[in-house]
């Protein structure tokens, strides 16, 4: 059964932990006057997201549904949510639109530009332009102006089954999920370059209070220093991986 969490003013956790994985899946309901649901879930999570959501809003009162990149537990249960909310629009990015969503989806996309701000009532979401980070060229997240609400996505990425909500940094967990990927199969997991540091600390300049963060515990505190945590561990993992190739027989 899905948990829910109110980890900032209206803004609703639902996660789904999955053991078989060894990860919790987090989604965001932004309850408003046109409330947001920030990635959908697989489509296998569709009935327990429903319900989910039921217990927060009218489902088909749903008005905008969000997401960072193109991805099956990013946007996977799409198509579901658009119909049982008939005047939901997918809200992305001008790159995730044109490149993937406007095929996908059952209705054309709104696009935001970088920097253009969504209002859903007394809630202001930026949507920030963040190729590349987590991964994928037409990443992005949205930045919830009002309580400071940074939507991270992949970023801060711990295994396990968290706490909702930490005031203690993520960053070490992070580094130990990211890691584990490094030396697996999943290696290549994020990418990492100058742009990738440099759209870090962009990111920590929103000076975020809240980060709600995809797979593990979300973040109350200081967030701009939980950035620079975060480009710090990307930086000394990547440096170390850097050289390593990785084949399979």
């Amino acid at each position: 059964m899905a948990r829910i969490d109110e980890i900032a003013p209206d803004i609703f956790r639902i996660s789904i932990y999955v053991p078989d994985f060894g990860m919790q899946f987090n989604h965001f309901l932004i309850r408003d006057e046109e409330p947001l649901l920030f990635a959908t879930g697989f489509r296998m999570f569709f009935p327990e997201m429903r319900e989910a959501v039921a217990k927060i809003i009218k489902p088909s009162e749903l008005r905008w549904i969000g997401f960072s990149h193109f991805e099956s537990d990013e946007c996977g249960a799409l198509n579901q949510w658009l119909k049982i909310a008939p005047h939901s629009e997918v809200v992305t990015g001008f790159v995730s639109g044109m490149v993937n969503i406007n095929d996908f989806a059952d209705r054309a996309a709104h696009l935001l530009q970088n920097g253009e701000v969504l209002t859903i009532g007394q809630k202001k979401l930026r949507y920030i332009s963040t190729p590349q980070v987590p991964h994928g060229w037409d990443a992005g997240l949205f930045f919830e102006e009002n309580d400071r609400t940074l939507l991270t996505s992949d970023l801060f990425h711990q295994n396990g089954d968290t706490a909702p909500l930490s005031k203690e940094s993520l960053a070490e967990r992070a580094r130990e999920t990211l890691m584990a990927f490094e030396e697996g199969p999943l290696a290549g997991y994020v990418p990492y370059n100058q742009k990738t540091d440099r759209i870090l600390q962009n990111l920590g300049e929103l000076e975020p209070r809240t980060l709600a963060v995809m797979h593990g515990s979300s973040f109350s505190g200081n967030g701009k220093q939980e950035m620079q945590n975060l480009r710090e561990v990307w930086k000394s993992i990547m440096e170390e991986t850097k050289d390593q190739t990785h084949f399979s027989n």
